[in-house]
């Protein structure tokens, strides 16, 4: 773990680059060490220097500077930037940040000098933010090390951004909405510190209490995995990532990589180590700001108080549909509601608590509801009628409040009418929106979150320890000998079983005569079906005929698909003919593996078939650390999944059988990186066990 002390709470900072110019960058970080209130030593570094600098000794180089230097602030061009990195090198200077841009951005030798600058930070044990980046803030140290125009206030939120145009926009925006943040971090091309790093740094933070972070790559996707897993256990992080995998791209030859998509390697991989996901910055700051000023609720159920009924059936809409639960209040709850609220009212979950409440009458409903132990979280929904009392219904919502525990999250459906109701309930830490769905999606994020904390995520396929991995490896061996990338379904059978995965037998024939002895050895009926990695719609061709009943039907079958190859692909010389067992119906399903390239296995599961990219019933997983909780949430978020618990009168399908499969395949596809793509389409399930039909394995 980097020590990144240096960067967020130096003692003394040097601004190379300095300068008296108003508006250049080295004037505005000066400046803004100055204004900001920064109780260390501030050394002002620019050639031309002579003695002062705004107000400040300055000095030619950092070499002049008499004591140490913690940090240095480099607004220089670029050319001179790595042979000033390497005196601050030799001054002992332990932490940089690189405002200066000019490198891996604009390729050719801007690339050439971020390398270099990467050999220096490892020469001199540095760390070095950006380049290319807006620069730190830290409100409680407090330190303004960068050319932002406003220092935000002061409050509990970091916020790690790889885009420096994104985080003076945020800052912005945060001054006009009343948000503090503890820290805002500009990465830019992360040459040394990434956004693991300074993640893992503020883990540890007493001053931030959740961390936003706006990304458009990971660093390094295994120790991100390994990172966040610790991290989300102390307190959340919530990422907003734009751009997308370049899983999808390279897995369009599979039925897993085409219903994958671009995105899901990354929804898969927050997942699995616990950081929540927003989708938008609407999102990211709607859950940082319920993150920093709510309790974590204890459950799903939530009650809705509001004085509008059209408000209070949205809300309850959008508690089904996120997952949560509207609570179904007690007989005793009810009794005492309808001692405070008309009878035109409803003390039935919404509340109605009608448009002429009183703030007394919030009050003395919110005692009610904060009591009920049925109840984990309160919507307040409030419409702004005539006789609505806005600062006394948030004083009365604020001591309601102070008597609980509980999350308590307020809709305000308006805008200027609600302007000092919501400076008091935000001055006093409850968090409000303007729309019932936003609150609704910030408070699952939180029910979501005391979730991650309580999970006990023990990898699952560890235990898995009866297979033969030297036989797949020699399967995996001879295929990529012999030139390819592709292994037959022979060879994907030999694979499956080496690991348990139950699996049609399917055998490779070579002329006629083994092709009759292997289908009479299997039993009858058979699948005769052309063997070619360079032959990809073997249907078309005639390169697959079923339902064959004896060994002379084989034999001539051999020879049929093998003169349809031939005239449909001349240039190919097949491999033979694979002859495999047919096996009875059952439910369909889709089993398969693509691998990204920073996060490792993503594993699909779902409706399989013929429509499995018309239905597109699936749901993906990351292989990494998956767990049987995991496993069993994968099946149950299918519709597939309804048909294997028996649907309208069957009887239920073997679900324990498709969940050793999963574990079974996620183990190989871990144990062999070299396994690009996996799919198995279709796996028949029976009432009792499974079996794989058509495996493909591409390497």
């Amino acid at each position: 773990m980097k020590d990144l002390t240096g960067l967020f709470n130096p003692k003394s900072i040097a601004v190379i680059g300095a300068s008296s110019q108003e508006g250049k960058i080295g004037y505005i970080v000066t400046e803004n060490l100055k204004e900001c209130g920064f109780k260390g030593d501030i050394y002002p570094i620019n050639t031309k220097a002579d003695g002062e600098l705004l107000g400040l000794p300055a000095y030619k180089s950092v070499s002049d500077v008499p004591g140490d230097i913690d940090l240095a602030v480099m607004s220089i061009p670029a050319k001179f930037m790595n042979a000033t990195l390497e005196e601050c090198g030799q001054k002992g200077i332990k932490n940089i940040i690189a405002i200066t841009a000019g490198f891996k951005e604009i390729g050719g030798e801007g690339a050439k000098l971020e390398e270099e600058m990467a050999e220096i930070a490892k020469k001199y044990d540095m760390n070095i933010q950006g380049p290319n980046c807006l620069g730190s803030l830290d409100t409680h140290t407090p330190m303004n090390a960068s050319f932002s125009q406003m220092m935000p206030k002061q409050g509990n939120i970091a916020f790690v951004s790889q885009s420096g145009a994104m985080t003076v926009a945020i800052i912005d925006w945060s001054i006009s909405e009343g948000i503090g943040f503890s820290k805002v971090v500009s990465l830019g091309n992360k040459v040394d510190v990434s956004e693991i790093d300074v993640i893992e740094e503020l883990a540890d933070d007493p001053k931030t209490d959740v961390i936003l972070g706006y990304l458009e790559g990971i660093s390094d996707g295994e120790r991100f995995l390994e990172v966040m897993r610790r991290v989300t256990k102390k307190k959340p992080v919530v990422l907003i990532k734009s751009g997308s995998s370049q899983a999808g791209a390279q897995a369009v030859s599979s039925h897993t990589g085409a219903l994958a998509g671009n995105d899901s390697a990354f929804d898969a991989a927050f997942e699995n180590c616990g950081v929540m996901r927003a989708h938008s910055m609407q999102d990211l700051f709607d859950f940082g700001l319920a993150f920093s000023k709510s309790e974590l609720p204890r459950g799903k159920k939530i009650a809705v108080v509001t004085n509008a009924g059209g408000g209070g059936v949205l809300t309850a809409d959008k508690i089904e549909d996120v997952g949560l639960e509207l609570a179904q209040l007690s007989e005793e709850t009810m009794d005492k509601l309808k001692e405070v609220i008309p009878e035109e009212g409803s003390v039935r979950n919404p509340i109605d608590v009608l448009g002429d409440a009183s703030p007394d009458r919030y009050e003395n409903t919110l005692d009610i509801v904060l009591a009920e132990e049925d109840i984990d979280s309160v919507i307040i929904m409030a419409c702004p009628t005539a006789s609505y009392q806005p600062k006394e219904v948030g004083e009365a919502i604020v001591k309601a409040k102070e008597k609980s525990d509980k999350p308590l999250f307020v809709v305000n459906m308006g805008g200027p009418s609600f302007e000092e109701e919501n400076k008091v309930l935000r001055d006093n830490g409850i968090s409000t929106f303007i729309f019932p769905e936003t609150a609704v999606t910030a408070l699952q994020a939180l029910e979501r979150y005391s979730t991650i904390k309580e999970e006990d995520q023990e990898s699952c396929v560890e235990k898995i320890t009866d297979v033969d991995k030297e036989k797949a490896l020699q399967v995996l061996e001879d295929a990529k000998a012999k030139g390819r990338d592709a292994l037959l379904g022979s060879e994907a059978y030999q694979v499956a079983e080496a690991y348990g995965i139950s699996a049609a037998p399917i055998v490779l024939a070579t002329n006629k005569e083994e092709a009759g002895e292997a289908a009479e050895k299997m039993g009858f009926p058979v699948v005769l079906k052309i063997a070619s990695d360079k032959i990809l719609h073997k249907t078309d061709i005639g390169g697959v005929v079923v339902n064959i009943s004896s060994k002379e039907e084989a034999e001539t079958t051999f020879e049929k698909i093998m003169a349809s190859a031939k005239e449909a692909h001349p240039d190919v010389v097949p491999d033979g003919v694979e002859v495999q067992k047919m096996m009875p119906n059952g439910h369909e399903i889709l089993i398969g593996m693509l691998r990204d390239p920073q996060f490792g296995p993503i594993i699909g599961f779902g409706m399989g078939g013929i429509y499995v990219n018309l239905i597109n019933d699936v749901c993906f997983k990351l292989g990494s650390g998956i767990s049987d909780e995991v496993i069993d949430d994968q099946i149950d978020s299918t519709k597939i999944s309804k048909l294997l618990k028996g649907y309208r009168g069957e009887n239920p399908s073997d679900i324990e059988a498709v969940k050793d499969t999963l574990k079974r395949v996620t183990k190989l596809t871990l144990d062999f990186p070299e396994i690009k793509e996996l799919d198995i389409n279709p796996v028949f399930v029976y009432e009792e066990g499974c079996s794989a039909l058509d495996i493909k394995i591409k390497l």
